[in-house]
């Protein structure tokens, strides 16, 4: 998904719009908004440009936009963007790629 927005994160820094949960489980029943989980994997559409290393020089993040990532349940910030909601967290806070 490609998002233009006015919103750079900086450093190592990573913004990432949640992926939404199935609203059932197997075995049908419907979970109300206020049981629900919060979401751990999201596609991320914006990544800063990296991080400076003690010997001065900048090392790009490993994720890119468009990569699909699992991350820690409290990881970030919440925030609204351009109409999105995203969170901004740290490139250390994602625990891996998915596929």
């Amino acid at each position: 998904m490609e998002v233009k927005m006015s919103f750079r994160p900086l450093h190592d820094r990573i913004a990432v719009k949640a992926i939404q949960q199935e609203e059932k489980t197997l075995g049908g029943i419907i979970i109300p908004d206020t049981a629900k989980e919060k979401p751990v994997q999201g596609e991320v559409v914006a990544v800063g440009k990296g991080v400076r290393g003690d010997d001065g020089v900048v090392h790009q993040l490993e994720i890119k936009v468009g990569d699909k990532v699992l991350y820690g349940k409290w990881s970030g910030t919440e925030v609204k963007v351009d109409g999105l909601d995203l969170i901004v967290m740290k490139e250390s806070d994602v625990m891996g790629i998915i596929g």
